[in-house]
């Protein structure tokens, strides 16, 4: 395996992880906002393809999708968005679920950036010793 190859999958695996982290921000301030009577409720998940080593594969690569997730009902009636029956609708964000993913994608992108400065400088270090 080349170091370019290698250094693509890290590239791959922040560029990840930035966007799970993105996707779950997403979530976590859209959790308490209330949705119009009849509106959808979305939730931001990442998704693309990824081969055994973590680089994406083709020219899209991974992207942040919003996907339809039930909704929650809060007795409200005085509340501008409520429907018919006084219930104002909400996303059904699992905010603990949200708060896991944070924790994972931002773990997840220091050890990438780790391992690519780990890389690069092992690289360095070889081509000091090559120059000599």
């Amino acid at each position: 395996m080349s170091i370019d190859a290698i250094m693509e999958a890290s590239r791959a695996g922040l560029s990840y992880e930035r966007l799970r982290l993105d996707a779950a921000s997403r979530n976590i301030s859209a959790a308490n906002m209330p949705l119009a009577p009849n509106a959808a409720a979305t939730s931001a998940q990442v998704t693309g393809s990824a081969n055994a080593f973590g680089a994406h594969i083709g020219d899209d690569g991974f992207e942040i999708q919003q996907l339809p997730i039930a909704t929650r009902q809060v007795h409200d009636p005085a509340h501008p968005l409520a429907d018919a029956q006084g219930m104002v609708h909400y996303p059904a964000i699992d905010l603990v679920q949200e708060m896991t993913t944070l924790m994972t994608a931002s773990r997840g992108y220091e050890a990438n950036v780790r391992a690519f400065n780990l890389l690069r400088s092992m690289t360095m270090k070889a081509i000091e010793i090559g120059a000599k």
